[in-house]
């Protein structure tokens, strides 16, 4: 029997050592080109705030396609005409409870959550991130990611008789299983390449080394690629190489003969494989979810900025001192609502960046950005009242060309959430007659 040859790329194949790479026109056959029937696919992500917003200046005064941002949303500027922005939607089955655990915990299924001390916990069903992987795991080498930036927190909150878990979970593949989140960028992106980032000096010279010889491979694809195909193929590597050496970055020790005093609580919470500075813990998440989109690795994903009643201190915003949990609790003190308001316009400023990076990556005649449907919201609106009611909602991307975006829908009545979780099923071509208490689709969406 004659064996092949032993090409450098079967060898490579071979190691497990491979590169998932963007979706390419080049990667299309012929038959498929001249049928006009192949497009980029549609991702979906759901990241959430908690807490809540200062309402007044995160809704818009007007709404339509010529509604003016409003102060909170103002860094939304740039791709206003790529977002619609929602007012309106309500969670019914999150007035009863606590003040923040029946609200988080069912941010993604709109279904009452058990109240509970930790046995028999229940978030009321299957969250809409894992309904949709359901339907688009068998596509991607992953079914979804799920990020977050701070670890589960266990125990019982006895002011209310709720177990803590609810507060650090938004994806359930069941009402009874919430699905694992990871904090350390490190291993998100070790999950989605293949490849593991060392402190040990030898094993990241060799790991080094094979990256280059997988990157070479590369190259020599690149070659017998088409001239737009070539520039995204650049393109995507670099944004590999990028957050690649920025997670290196943040792992690495400073070589200096200075040596700070430090007692062990503050080295337990630098624990190697998560960044100390909060705001680049948040961006190469963001990041990573985008370059798991670019790469088809995955096509859904979801993000926690941090656990509900977290007391993340944004002491490193101007004109805010103490922690967002404390100063949502605001009371209708002005000084506390503007530090409240900063946060708040914070976290848009860092979806806007996402948005932005997703805008910029082409994928044949549209955008990734176009090719997709993200959700950037909380699970209450005025986190002083812990209203689930008229909840800060945005959707960005275009869905494939099914979105009417660049526009503020302000609905009436008590309308649920989970219309926009149905709306963005049927986008997506999914046959869902109802999800969680969806009482129908947003119209006009």
């Amino acid at each position: 029997m004659n064996l092949p040859m032993p090409t450098r790329r079967r060898f490579l194949r071979g190691c497990s050592v491979a590169l998932a790479l963007p979706w390419m026109e080049s990667s299309v056959s012929s038959r498929a080109r001249a049928a006009s029937t192949v497009v980029p696919p549609i991702r979906t992500a759901f990241i959430y705030f908690p807490n809540g917003v200062w309402e007044k200046a995160w809704v818009p005064e007007t709404k339509g396609k010529d509604y003016t941002l409003s102060p909170s949303l103002e860094p939304l500027a740039d791709v206003k005409d790529s977002v619609v922005v929602l007012s309106g939607l309500d969670k019914k089955n999150s007035h009863g409870g606590d003040g923040h655990y029946a609200k988080t915990a069912n941010f993604l299924t709109g279904l009452p959550v058990a109240k509970t001390t930790g046995k028999d916990i229940s978030s009321g069903g299957i969250s809409i991130d894992q309904l949709i992987a359901q339907h688009t795991s068998a596509y991607t080498p992953l079914p979804s990611l799920e990020l977050g930036t701070e670890p589960v927190i266990s125990g019982i909150d006895s002011n209310v008789g709720y177990t803590r878990l609810y507060g650090s979970h938004i994806s359930w593949q069941s009402a009874t299983r919430p699905v694992a989140k990871e904090i350390n960028p490190r291993l998100v992106y070790e999950r989605l390449f293949g490849k593991s980032i060392t402190a040990d000096s030898e094993r990241a010279e060799s790991y080094n080394h094979l990256l280059d010889y997988v990157l070479e491979d590369a190259k020599s694809v690149r070659k017998k690629l088409g001239r737009d195909d070539q520039f995204k193929m650049d393109e995507f590597l670099d944004s590999v190489r990028g957050v690649e050496k920025r997670i290196e970055f943040t792992m690495q020790k400073g070589k200096t003969d200075w040596a700070p005093h430090l007692d062990e609580s503050t080295i337990q919470q630098a624990k190697p494989g998560v960044p100390v500075d909060f705001r680049e813990h948040i961006a190469i998440m963001m990041d990573l979810i985008v370059l798991a989109f670019q790469s088809d690795s995955t096509r859904v994903c979801s993000l926690m900025f941090a656990n509900d009643v977290s007391g993340r201190n944004f002491s490193f915003l101007d004109g805010v001192k103490g922690g967002h949990h404390e100063l949502s609790h605001h009371e209708n003190n002005d000084e506390k609502i503007g530090q409240y308001q900063r946060i708040n316009r914070w976290h848009t400023e860092q979806f806007a960046r996402m948005l932005k990076k997703m805008r910029d990556i082409r994928e044949g005649e549209s955008t990734l950005l176009d090719n997709s449907m993200i959700v950037f919201g909380s699970s209450m609106s005025d986190g002083n009242r812990h209203d689930p009611d008229n909840l800060p909602i945005l959707l960005g991307g275009m869905g494939g060309g099914s979105l009417q975006s660049g526009q503020h829908i302000a609905v009436d009545g008590m309308v649920p959430l989970c219309n926009l979780y149905l709306t963005m099923l049927r986008k997506m071509g999914l046959d869902a007659e109802q999800f969680g208490d969806s009482t129908g689709v947003i119209e006009g969406i």
